[in-house]
């Protein structure tokens, strides 16, 4: 039987307990902030990226895993006998997947996959592929049945605001303005099928109100739950705000583990503090 290592991108944002209960390894994106490259999670964090915002109004860019990089990842675990499954990224959001596909084929037994998906909706295939490993299933037979999983996986996000996408370019400065003004919580979306992000529903009131609306609309949208596992992630929020979705999700649907973690830099640096979501898959 081949040895398979489980990896990702650190856009997974499972956090270091999950990390390590599952040997997972992971490969950090960049963070370009004030003409220094850091690693995601390694040299930053978001609270740093955002107090920069605060103080000197910088935000920063982020940019993908390069194939030279991936390349240097991969090597010493395929030369110690490993054949590596490895979770991107979703490809209409970032390059790193491509970029991951151009080194595995210099090595042999990589196999990328495409995860359609950001974060903790990343953590849920993640966790799956590992559970397969457990089973002893081969790496070549995880990477398809990933493929086939990745349109169960939901995941959606409520933004605080919208000062930190209009401040790097993802929406206009006005349609923010009257977001805050008329304090609306817009719900992002991620399509499943392709991995991009579109608006949902617009809910309008304070966080506390909004969430728990939120939590009731987004489960009851999915007729067959798969209660295996939840996560509630975020990029920074009050433990307040986290009871209450915890308590909200329990109304709702009987999870046997909710999982809580806060997002990478690249995720949180798009959608700024406060920002919440709830991830899970549906059966087939």
């Amino acid at each position: 039987m081949s040895k398979i290592l489980l990896s990702a991108d650190s856009t997974c944002d499972l956090g270091s307990s999950l990390k390590e209960a599952f040997q997972v390894h992971y490969y950090p994106f960049h963070i370009i902030l004030d003409g220094r490259d850091y690693q995601d999670n390694v040299d930053i964090t978001p609270q740093e990226i955002f107090q920069t915002y605060y103080d000197r109004k910088i935000l920063p860019r982020t940019a993908a895993i390069n194939v030279q990089e991936y390349l240097d990842y991969f090597r010493p675990f395929v030369d110690q006998g490993y054949e590596v499954v490895h979770l991107n990224l979703g490809s209409a959001l970032s390059s790193a997947h491509q970029n991951c596909l151009l080194a595995a084929r210099e090595l042999p037994g990589v196999y990328p996959v495409d995860s359609c998906n950001l974060s903790t909706g990343i953590g849920h295939l993640v966790l799956d592929a590992a559970q397969w490993i457990r089973e002893g299933l081969p790496a070549a037979r995880i990477a398809s049945l990933l493929e086939e999983r990745r349109s169960l996986v939901h995941s959606s996000f409520i933004l605080d605001t919208l000062k930190f996408m209009s401040a790097g370019g993802r929406c206009s400065s006005i349609t923010a303005l009257g977001a805050n003004l008329l304090n609306i919580k817009p719900c992002i979306q991620v399509d499943n099928t392709s991995g991009a992000m579109h608006v949902g529903k617009k809910y309008r009131g304070t966080l506390d109100k909004v969430l728990p609306r939120y939590v009731k609309d987004t489960l009851r949208s999915c007729e067959k739950l798969k209660t295996n596992r939840l996560f509630i992630t975020h990029s920074g929020i009050d433990d307040s705000y986290i009871r209450l979705v915890k308590e909200a999700v329990e109304q709702e649907a009987s999870f046997e583990n909710i999982y809580v973690t806060q997002a990478s830099c690249t995720i949180s640096c798009h959608c700024g503090p406060n920002t919440l979501g709830i991830l899970f898959e549906s059966e087939a």
